[in-house]
């Protein structure tokens, strides 16, 4: 992977609608990827573990602060022991980051199995935001094995840190079939 100056065009390729794993490719690099438990849809809804397909905007990356600091010219924070995610379709957070204990379900960030060591967020559901249609699609580190996620995107730690290092803003995630 050459180090572009351009936005990054990332593709995550299934081999099935109800593939749980997938291929992430920039360019000539590919490497493996764990997909939704509910392989990939084009109508996502909050909880039913599919990954979104469609093309999405990369944001930001956030890390836990007892790991490395991710290399990124993109937007890099900590995330915080207090640090959640809304997945309650009828709050007005919904699909938002916000400060635990909310009083609404929110996903907790700060995780002991590693797995939101690092986190790059992406623009899923978020402009405009619809309620219902799911909600902290991130690219995240992948569990032993690959096994599938809640309908994220997930690579080995050592490929994530390298996929960071390269993006730009305006990057996008296009998931696909």
């Amino acid at each position: 992977m050459n180090r572009p100056r351009k936005p990054v065009l990332i593709f995550v390729r299934a081999l099935s609608q109800a593939a749980r794993r997938g291929r992430l490719q920039v360019g000539a690099w590919s490497v493996p990827c764990a997909l939704g438990r509910s392989g990939t849809k084009a109508l996502k809804r909050e909880g039913d573990g599919a990954t979104p397909r469609g093309r999405f905007p990369v944001r930001y990356v956030l890390y836990r602060p007892e790991a490395a600091r991710p290399r990124s010219v993109l937007p890099v924070r900590p995330i915080r022991r207090d640090d959640g995610w809304c997945d309650s379709s009828p709050d007005r957070n919904y699909n938002r980051p916000v400060k635990l204990a909310y009083p609404a379900s929110a996903e907790h960030l700060w995780r002991a199995d590693g797995l939101y060591d690092v986190v790059v967020v992406l623009g899923y559901n978020d402009v405009p935001r619809v309620r219902g249609r799911g909600s902290a699609i991130f690219l995240h580190i992948a569990r032993r094995n690959f096994e599938p996620t809640e309908g994220c995107v997930a690579l080995r730690a050592r490929d994530l840190r390298r996929l960071v290092t390269h993006l730009r803003p305006h990057s996008e995630i296009i998931i696909q079939i």
